[in-house]
């Protein structure tokens, strides 16, 4: 499940979500959105 966070009110949406709003944030009305990144762990080197 894709999640992304709205760029001016910084809250969480899911895509589907955002399919139902027509792409709009259902917060604060703005249409910038970026795909938040998921935690990744890190490896030492070798």
């Amino acid at each position: 499940m894709a999640m992304y966070k709205c760029f001016k009110c910084g809250k969480r949406i899911s895509h589907i979500v955002l399919k139902k709003t027509k792409g709009k944030c259902s917060y604060c009305d703005s249409r910038i959105f970026y795909k938040t990144r998921s935690v990744v762990a890190k490896v030492k080197a070798v």
